[in-house]
Protein backbone atom coordinates (compact mmCIF):
# COMPACT_ATOMS: atom_id res chain seq x y z
CA UNK A 1 0.00 0.00 0.00
CA UNK A 2 1.72 3.45 -0.87
CA UNK A 3 1.83 6.30 1.50
CA UNK A 4 -0.93 8.37 -0.52
CA UNK A 5 -3.61 5.81 -0.20
CA UNK A 6 -2.60 4.97 2.92
CA UNK A 7 -3.69 8.99 3.77
CA UNK A 8 -6.16 8.77 1.84
CA UNK A 9 -8.20 6.04 4.12
CA UNK A 10 -7.12 7.73 7.44
CA UNK A 11 -8.70 10.89 6.28
CA UNK A 12 -11.56 9.04 4.98
CA UNK A 13 -11.93 7.16 8.95
CA UNK A 14 -11.41 10.76 10.59
CA UNK A 15 -13.83 11.77 8.68
CA UNK A 16 -16.60 9.25 9.58
CA UNK A 17 -15.34 9.75 13.29
CA UNK A 18 -15.90 13.26 13.35
CA UNK A 19 -19.88 12.84 11.56
CA UNK A 20 -20.95 10.50 13.96
CA UNK A 21 -19.96 12.90 16.89
CA UNK A 22 -21.30 15.60 15.51
CA UNK A 23 -24.06 13.81 14.75
CA UNK A 24 -24.42 11.92 18.31
CA UNK A 25 -27.95 13.33 20.24
CA UNK A 26 -27.11 15.71 23.05
CA UNK A 27 -27.09 14.95 26.37
CA UNK A 28 -29.79 14.92 28.88
CA UNK A 29 -29.15 17.61 31.47
CA UNK A 30 -32.20 17.75 33.29
CA UNK A 31 -34.07 16.04 35.81
CA UNK A 32 -37.65 14.75 36.30
CA UNK A 33 -39.29 14.89 39.72
CA UNK A 34 -42.17 12.62 39.87
CA UNK A 35 -44.53 12.98 42.98
CA UNK A 36 -47.49 9.83 43.29
CA UNK A 37 -50.20 11.57 43.71
CA UNK A 38 -52.11 12.82 47.32
CA UNK A 39 -50.80 16.13 49.11
CA UNK A 40 -47.77 17.52 48.56
CA UNK A 41 -46.27 19.33 51.74
CA UNK A 42 -44.82 22.55 51.58
CA UNK A 43 -41.14 20.79 52.27
CA UNK A 44 -41.77 18.70 48.91
CA UNK A 45 -43.06 22.09 46.92
CA UNK A 46 -40.12 23.81 48.12
CA UNK A 47 -37.54 20.81 47.36
CA UNK A 48 -38.95 21.24 43.66
CA UNK A 49 -38.65 24.67 43.05
CA UNK A 50 -35.05 24.32 44.72
CA UNK A 51 -34.23 21.27 42.40
CA UNK A 52 -35.47 23.35 39.21
CA UNK A 53 -33.38 26.82 40.71
CA UNK A 54 -36.75 28.79 40.04
CA UNK A 55 -35.93 30.88 43.01
CA UNK A 56 -32.94 32.26 40.63
CA UNK A 57 -33.99 32.80 37.54
CA UNK A 58 -36.64 31.21 34.64
CA UNK A 59 -40.42 30.20 35.28
CA UNK A 60 -42.71 27.63 35.89
CA UNK A 61 -45.18 26.21 33.11
CA UNK A 62 -47.94 24.37 33.96
CA UNK A 63 -49.81 22.14 31.64
CA UNK A 64 -53.36 20.85 33.15
CA UNK A 65 -54.54 18.63 30.29
CA UNK A 66 -54.91 15.15 32.52
CA UNK A 67 -57.46 17.37 34.39
CA UNK A 68 -61.23 17.69 34.18
CA UNK A 69 -61.56 20.64 35.07
CA UNK A 70 -58.06 22.17 33.54
CA UNK A 71 -58.90 25.71 34.70
CA UNK A 72 -59.46 24.44 37.95
CA UNK A 73 -56.27 22.80 37.76
CA UNK A 74 -54.11 25.70 37.22
CA UNK A 75 -55.37 27.40 39.81
CA UNK A 76 -55.08 25.13 42.13
CA UNK A 77 -51.49 24.34 41.21
CA UNK A 78 -50.17 27.80 41.05
CA UNK A 79 -51.39 28.30 44.46
CA UNK A 80 -48.85 25.67 45.70
CA UNK A 81 -46.11 27.01 43.78
CA UNK A 82 -46.84 30.66 45.19
CA UNK A 83 -46.86 29.44 48.73
CA UNK A 84 -43.11 28.62 47.81
CA UNK A 85 -42.69 32.19 46.97
CA UNK A 86 -42.64 31.56 43.07
CA UNK A 87 -44.48 34.52 41.03
CA UNK A 88 -43.16 33.27 37.99
CA UNK A 89 -46.06 30.81 36.83
CA UNK A 90 -47.24 30.46 33.16
CA UNK A 91 -49.94 27.92 32.31
CA UNK A 92 -51.77 26.89 29.15
CA UNK A 93 -54.43 24.41 28.38
CA UNK A 94 -53.76 22.95 24.78
CA UNK A 95 -57.21 21.33 23.32
CA UNK A 96 -56.86 18.52 21.26
CA UNK A 97 -55.98 19.02 17.25
CA UNK A 98 -54.95 22.50 18.90
CA UNK A 99 -51.72 24.07 16.28
CA UNK A 100 -50.01 25.58 18.94
CA UNK A 101 -48.44 28.75 17.97
CA UNK A 102 -44.39 29.10 18.14
CA UNK A 103 -44.77 31.26 20.85
CA UNK A 104 -46.18 28.86 22.96
CA UNK A 105 -43.88 26.24 22.03
CA UNK A 106 -41.05 28.53 22.52
CA UNK A 107 -42.65 28.94 26.19
CA UNK A 108 -42.65 25.72 27.06
CA UNK A 109 -39.29 24.88 25.55
CA UNK A 110 -37.41 27.66 27.28
CA UNK A 111 -39.60 26.60 30.80
CA UNK A 112 -37.08 26.08 33.93
CA UNK A 113 -39.90 23.69 35.62
CA UNK A 114 -42.74 22.02 33.49
CA UNK A 115 -45.67 20.72 35.62
CA UNK A 116 -48.03 18.21 34.76
CA UNK A 117 -51.14 18.33 36.67
CA UNK A 118 -53.08 15.13 37.75
CA UNK A 119 -56.46 13.62 36.40
CA UNK A 120 -56.39 11.04 33.60
CA UNK A 121 -53.21 10.12 32.17
CA UNK A 122 -54.89 8.99 28.39
CA UNK A 123 -56.37 12.52 28.58
CA UNK A 124 -53.40 14.09 28.78
CA UNK A 125 -51.54 11.91 25.70
CA UNK A 126 -54.49 12.35 23.96
CA UNK A 127 -53.84 16.08 23.42
CA UNK A 128 -50.30 15.61 23.28
CA UNK A 129 -48.99 12.70 21.72
CA UNK A 130 -46.70 13.03 18.77
CA UNK A 131 -46.70 16.92 18.36
CA UNK A 132 -44.49 20.26 18.90
CA UNK A 133 -46.37 20.42 22.67
CA UNK A 134 -44.59 16.74 23.30
CA UNK A 135 -41.33 17.32 21.09
CA UNK A 136 -41.54 20.81 23.29
CA UNK A 137 -41.26 18.80 26.68
CA UNK A 138 -38.31 16.45 25.72
CA UNK A 139 -36.50 19.37 24.04
CA UNK A 140 -36.84 21.11 27.54
CA UNK A 141 -35.88 18.42 29.49
CA UNK A 142 -32.84 17.52 27.59
CA UNK A 143 -31.49 21.47 27.52
CA UNK A 144 -31.52 21.08 31.44
CA UNK A 145 -35.37 21.91 32.58
CA UNK A 146 -37.03 19.73 35.62
CA UNK A 147 -40.37 17.91 34.29
CA UNK A 148 -42.40 17.09 37.19
CA UNK A 149 -46.05 15.70 37.62
CA UNK A 150 -48.34 13.86 40.19
CA UNK A 151 -50.92 11.40 39.73
CA UNK A 152 -51.74 10.86 36.18
CA UNK A 153 -48.51 13.69 35.31
CA UNK A 154 -46.46 10.94 37.54
CA UNK A 155 -47.73 7.69 34.77
CA UNK A 156 -46.88 9.62 31.58
CA UNK A 157 -43.02 9.99 32.35
CA UNK A 158 -42.93 6.69 31.38
CA UNK A 159 -42.87 5.39 27.34
CA UNK A 160 -44.98 2.23 28.39
CA UNK A 161 -47.75 4.05 30.24
CA UNK A 162 -50.81 2.34 32.44
CA UNK A 163 -54.01 3.89 31.76
CA UNK A 164 -55.85 2.17 34.90
CA UNK A 165 -58.33 0.69 32.31
CA UNK A 166 -59.19 -3.11 33.18
CA UNK A 167 -59.87 -4.67 29.95
CA UNK A 168 -61.35 -7.92 31.08
CA UNK A 169 -62.98 -5.91 33.72
CA UNK A 170 -64.30 -2.07 32.71
CA UNK A 171 -65.43 -0.62 35.69
CA UNK A 172 -63.35 -1.43 38.13
CA UNK A 173 -61.62 1.99 38.62
CA UNK A 174 -60.63 1.63 42.62
CA UNK A 175 -59.50 -2.06 43.02
CA UNK A 176 -57.33 -4.28 40.93
CA UNK A 177 -58.75 -7.80 42.64
CA UNK A 178 -56.52 -10.42 40.10
CA UNK A 179 -53.09 -10.79 38.79
CA UNK A 180 -54.47 -12.25 35.21
CA UNK A 181 -53.63 -11.92 31.68
CA UNK A 182 -54.41 -9.43 29.08
CA UNK A 183 -56.52 -7.27 31.90
CA UNK A 184 -54.09 -3.61 32.39
CA UNK A 185 -54.41 -2.05 29.23
CA UNK A 186 -51.39 0.24 28.95
CA UNK A 187 -50.85 2.88 25.85
CA UNK A 188 -47.68 5.11 24.91
CA UNK A 189 -46.33 7.75 27.28
CA UNK A 190 -43.88 10.86 26.91
CA UNK A 191 -41.01 8.40 27.14
CA UNK A 192 -38.63 10.23 29.59
CA UNK A 193 -38.56 7.25 30.78
CA UNK A 194 -37.72 4.12 28.65
CA UNK A 195 -37.42 1.18 30.60
CA UNK A 196 -39.13 2.29 33.45
CA UNK A 197 -43.25 1.61 34.06
CA UNK A 198 -44.60 4.26 36.76
CA UNK A 199 -47.62 3.34 39.23
CA UNK A 200 -48.74 6.14 41.33
CA UNK A 201 -50.82 6.64 44.65
CA UNK A 202 -49.67 2.96 44.71
CA UNK A 203 -49.66 2.01 48.98
CA UNK A 204 -52.67 4.47 49.62
CA UNK A 205 -54.68 2.62 47.01
CA UNK A 206 -53.59 -0.76 46.88
CA UNK A 207 -52.10 -1.47 43.36
CA UNK A 208 -49.83 -3.92 43.90
CA UNK A 209 -51.98 -7.01 41.95
CA UNK A 210 -52.00 -4.32 39.05
CA UNK A 211 -48.04 -3.54 39.37
CA UNK A 212 -47.14 -7.42 39.33
CA UNK A 213 -49.03 -8.49 36.53
CA UNK A 214 -47.59 -5.81 34.40
CA UNK A 215 -44.38 -6.39 35.51
CA UNK A 216 -44.76 -10.37 34.67
CA UNK A 217 -46.52 -8.98 31.54
CA UNK A 218 -43.48 -6.72 30.77
CA UNK A 219 -40.07 -8.57 31.60
CA UNK A 220 -37.24 -6.46 31.26
CA UNK A 221 -39.33 -2.91 32.64
CA UNK A 222 -38.57 -1.86 35.86
CA UNK A 223 -41.98 -1.43 37.60
CA UNK A 224 -42.18 1.42 40.17
CA UNK A 225 -44.93 2.23 42.38
CA UNK A 226 -44.91 5.57 44.05
CA UNK A 227 -46.69 6.04 46.78
CA UNK A 228 -49.08 9.67 47.62
CA UNK A 229 -47.14 12.50 48.95
CA UNK A 230 -43.73 10.70 47.87
CA UNK A 231 -41.75 11.19 44.98
CA UNK A 232 -38.42 10.26 43.23
CA UNK A 233 -35.88 12.51 41.68
CA UNK A 234 -34.36 10.98 38.67
CA UNK A 235 -30.94 11.84 37.41
CA UNK A 236 -30.30 9.98 34.41
CA UNK A 237 -29.81 6.50 35.91
CA UNK A 238 -30.00 7.21 39.28
CA UNK A 239 -33.68 7.94 41.53
CA UNK A 240 -33.53 9.54 44.60
CA UNK A 241 -36.65 8.67 46.69
CA UNK A 242 -38.12 11.77 48.85
CA UNK A 243 -41.24 12.92 50.51
CA UNK A 244 -42.87 10.64 53.42
CA UNK A 245 -44.13 7.62 51.98
CA UNK A 246 -42.74 4.72 50.06
CA UNK A 247 -41.44 3.33 46.79
CA UNK A 248 -42.09 -0.57 45.64
CA UNK A 249 -39.96 -1.40 42.54
CA UNK A 250 -40.05 -4.71 40.97
CA UNK A 251 -37.83 -6.08 39.21
CA UNK A 252 -38.68 -9.00 36.73
CA UNK A 253 -35.86 -10.82 34.97
CA UNK A 254 -37.65 -12.84 32.59
CA UNK A 255 -37.02 -16.36 34.09
CA UNK A 256 -40.21 -17.93 33.69
CA UNK A 257 -43.76 -16.94 33.21
CA UNK A 258 -46.58 -19.38 33.68
CA UNK A 259 -50.65 -18.96 32.40
CA UNK A 260 -53.16 -21.41 33.40
CA UNK A 261 -56.85 -20.29 33.27
CA UNK A 262 -56.42 -16.60 32.40
CA UNK A 263 -53.75 -16.40 35.59
CA UNK A 264 -50.36 -15.53 35.61
CA UNK A 265 -48.03 -16.91 37.40
CA UNK A 266 -43.75 -16.43 37.60
CA UNK A 267 -40.68 -16.95 39.28
CA UNK A 268 -37.85 -14.96 40.13
CA UNK A 269 -39.44 -11.35 40.55
CA UNK A 270 -37.30 -9.15 43.01
CA UNK A 271 -39.39 -6.93 45.19
CA UNK A 272 -37.47 -3.92 47.05
CA UNK A 273 -39.44 -0.96 48.84
CA UNK A 274 -37.66 1.79 49.27
CA UNK A 275 -37.59 4.83 51.77
CA UNK A 276 -37.22 8.64 51.89
CA UNK A 277 -33.43 9.38 51.42
CA UNK A 278 -32.86 6.22 49.55
CA UNK A 279 -31.61 5.68 46.13
CA UNK A 280 -31.93 3.22 43.47
CA UNK A 281 -30.89 2.13 39.78
CA UNK A 282 -32.86 2.67 36.79
CA UNK A 283 -31.69 0.31 34.86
Amino acid sequence: MNLRKLVFIIAAVLTLLITACSEKAPAITGKLFIIGGGEKSDSLMNELVDLAGVRTGGYVFILPMAGENPDSSIIWTGDEFRRTGIKNISAYNFKRGEIPSAAEIDSIKNARLIFISGGDQSRFMDVVLNTPIMDAIITAWKNGAVISGTSAGASVMSKTMITGNQMKHPGLESSYPTIETGNMELKEGLGLLKNVIIDQHFVKRQRLNRLIAISIENPGKLCTGIDESTAIIVDRETATVTGSGQVVVIRNNGIKKMIRKGMLGTEGLNVSVYLPGDKFNLK
